[in-house]
């Protein structure tokens, strides 16, 4: 490995991920955005299972699925899940579902302006 090269290991962090109909993705990451996410990531899945548990619901739970995956510190995390959560109207049969998994680690390039600026923040209460 080339001894010039550094990466920022980033600790404390939780991974979110919604997983909704179609169509309901960008409200979601609005939502979660205003309430102190950095950024998503979102894809396209097909969902199986739960329509068919449904019955004569089943014919509104449509196939097609958004997945949103946010890290986030673990002090946001209760906080921005909710936001998600309300955001996807996730109260409602059939409309989504979201988890949050403990991140060991993980590693990215921060300009060291913002990194200082991370080292320096206070923490909040």
């Amino acid at each position: 490995m080339d001894n010039k090269r550094t990466f920022t290991v980033l600790t404390d962090l939780s991974l979110i991920t919604c997983i909704v109909q179609r169509g309901w993705g960008n409200d979601i990451v609005k939502a979660a955005v205003l309430a102190g996410a950095q950024g998503a990531t979102v894809y396209f899945a097909t969902g199986s299972g739960m329509r068919e548990r449904l019955g004569i619901l089943g014919l509104a739970v449509e196939v097609e699925k958004e997945v949103i995956n946010i890290v986030v510190p673990n002090e946001q995390a209760d906080h921005i899940f909710e936001v998600m959560y309300k955001a996807g109207k996730l109260d409602t049969p059939g409309m989504g579902f979201i988890y949050i998994t403990p991140l060991e680690k993980a590693a990215t390039f921060i300009p060291e302006n913002v990194f200082s600026k991370l080292k320096n923040r206070e923490p909040h209460p």
